[in-house]
């Protein structure tokens, strides 16, 4: 590393109460989405599980 990048990383400042408030408020609502996104996934993959069962099912 050159001198230059090590003297324009400015250290971090301890977070105000407000600020971690807000900070744990954007982490849970990523963590929502998230999960959201699994659970549309997931019920996508059981709809079509369901459908190609039904479709053999059907052949037979």
């Amino acid at each position: 590393m050159l001198v230059h990048e090590v003297t324009a990383i400015k250290p971090q400042l301890p977070q105000t109460a407000a600020q971690a408030r807000v900070a744990v408020l954007k982490q849970t609502a990523q963590r929502a989405q998230a999960a959201v996104k699994a659970e549309r996934k997931r019920q996508q993959v059981q709809a079509a599980r369901q459908k190609l069962q039904k479709t053999v099912a059907a052949k037979l």
